[in-house]
């Protein structure tokens, strides 16, 4: 994708749904309608009762997906069936430890991927502590994906870089997850980093919800962005209103895509 996207002087466009939420058949249609309006991969998270790094919307979201019976083994399903409808489409899976640990790692992540991910980022495990679940991935044919902060110090980029594989997760801020108006485009300092060390590209996140931010962290030198809590807002006001629902992500997905592309000279 990364390849690809370069060739066409384009940014990545990865948007963030929460697997089960409403239901499945709301997931499904959501993941659709992101992909056909532009969306270069999707970002699909395992819902959870303790989601510590996220904000009230996407907290909601995974209450409202577990009040309607998803389970890990339901949402594998879930990304099953979006891997059977867009088999080229990177599709990366957002979890929190106690799901990946519950069994046994190598068991999660050979799960993870038959279902049909390409990699696992676990939100509440930390670059120092890692190397168990990043080995686990590394052997199933999962990439594990680390989240480097706005402020990482050149010791946590390289930790990161000698561990993570397929993308960096660059914080655009500290805090939990929320759409926000205000985001500072990653330094150039860090970025520079990321490249020296030989980190995955960095996909910037954590309040990603409005073009002209997409083109800030374009121009700085990001390789793309995720954007969360933005879609899930969508995703919890259109809810039971499958045309509304399809339509809404579309016209956020389609503004939020051509702000990746970068101006031809």
């Amino acid at each position: 994708m990364f390849g690809s996207l370069r060739s066409r002087g384009e940014g990545a466009l990865v948007p963030f749904l929460m697997l089960g939420d409403p239901g499945p058949a709301e997931t499904i249609a959501a993941a659709d309608a992101l992909i056909d309006a532009g969306a270069d991969g999707l970002e699909l998270g395992i819902p959870f009762s303790d989601p510590v790094a996220d904000g009230p919307v996407i907290q909601r979201a995974a209450a409202r997906a577990l009040a309607g019976g998803t389970t890990p083994r339901s949402a594998l399903l879930l990304v099953r069936a979006i891997r059977e409808r867009h088999p080229h489409v990177p599709l990366g899976l957002l979890v929190y430890a106690n799901l990946v640990v519950q069994k046994e790692l190598a068991a999660f992540y050979c799960r993870a991927a038959g279902a049909g991910a390409d990699s696992v980022l676990v939100a509440d495990v930390p670059a120092a502590e890692a190397e168990p679940f990043s080995a686990a991935a590394v052997a199933a044919g999962i990439d594990p994906v680390m989240i480097v902060p706005a402020d990482a110090t050149r010791e946590q980029v390289r930790r990161v870089a000698r561990q993570a594989r397929g993308y960096t997760y660059l914080l655009a801020r500290a805090g939990v997850t929320g759409a926000e108006r205000e985001i500072r485009p990653p330094s150039a300092a860090l970025l520079g980093m990321l490249a020296e060390e030989g980190a995955p590209p960095p996909l910037v996140g954590f309040g990603i919800s409005t073009p002209e931010q997409v083109r800030a962290a374009i121009a700085a030198g990001a390789a793309g962005v995720i954007s969360g809590s933005a879609v899930v807002s969508l995703v919890e006001r259109d809810r039971g209103a499958e045309p509304a629902l399809r339509r809404s992500l579309g016209e956020f997905a389609r503004a939020m895509k051509e702000a990746t592309r970068r101006p031809r000279e």
